[in-house]
């Protein structure tokens, strides 16, 4: 209630990960996202691979959208849309190259929205989100122009460099999380500041 309190259009649900802040139980996602008022959105972020497994998360959690954190396995987002069909996907890329451009393309054409973060998924405990590091925001501005759906831009957007990620990639929504807490907790003054400088 705070987040939307301040102006955020959606929050994100952090289930189960391997790491990083934010990490609730899904019985308490599901009552917060059944407490959210229309028209906020409420994303499911999921670090399950197999389709399966997401459904069974998804199915725990009722919220408006599902945020896929890591790569799905065969790209079987169809067994998702016939599962879940009214169900928005977003599917998370981690920005640590250029070969997520031509990933992004690719996988803009089976999800609702593209997400790009600072991740890394290839480390031995991976790094799925919450990170606080930016990634090379010319890259996320290529994948911006190269696709025909809406990107959210996350990875350590903060109250001081909102307006130049704005600026850069003109993205269609931002995704914060580390830099809006204090010791793991949503922190109303961080929020205040964050979006004060969204709206300059």
């Amino acid at each position: 209630m705070l987040a939307i309190e301040y102006g955020a259009a959606a929050l994100g649900l952090v289930g189960h990960m391997p790491s990083g802040p934010g990490i609730i139980s899904d019985e308490l996602i599901k009552q917060i996202a059944e407490k959210v008022p229309p028209p906020i959105a409420t994303f499911l972020l999921t670090s399950e691979t197999k389709p399966q497994d997401i459904i069974a998360h998804y199915k725990k959690a009722n919220t408006t959208t599902i945020q896929i954190v890591d790569e799905l396995e065969k790209r079987e987002y169809q067994t998702l849309r016939k599962e879940l069909p009214n169900v928005k996907l977003v599917q998370v890329i981690h920005v640590t190259d250029e070969s997520a451009i031509k990933e992004a393309v690719e996988l803009s054409t089976y999800v609702d929205a593209i997400l790009l973060d600072s991740g890394n998924p290839n480390l031995t405990v991976k790094e799925l989100g919450g990170t606080g590091r930016i990634h090379n925001w010319e890259i996320s501005r290529r994948i911006r122009q190269s696709i025909k759906i809406p990107l959210f831009l996350a990875g350590g957007i903060n109250k001081d460099n909102v307006r130049q990620a704005i600026e850069v990639v003109q993205p269609f929504g931002l995704d914060l999380c580390s830099s809006v807490r204090t010791d793991g907790k949503l922190d109303p003054e961080k929020l205040r500041d964050f979006f004060n400088a969204v709206e300059l």
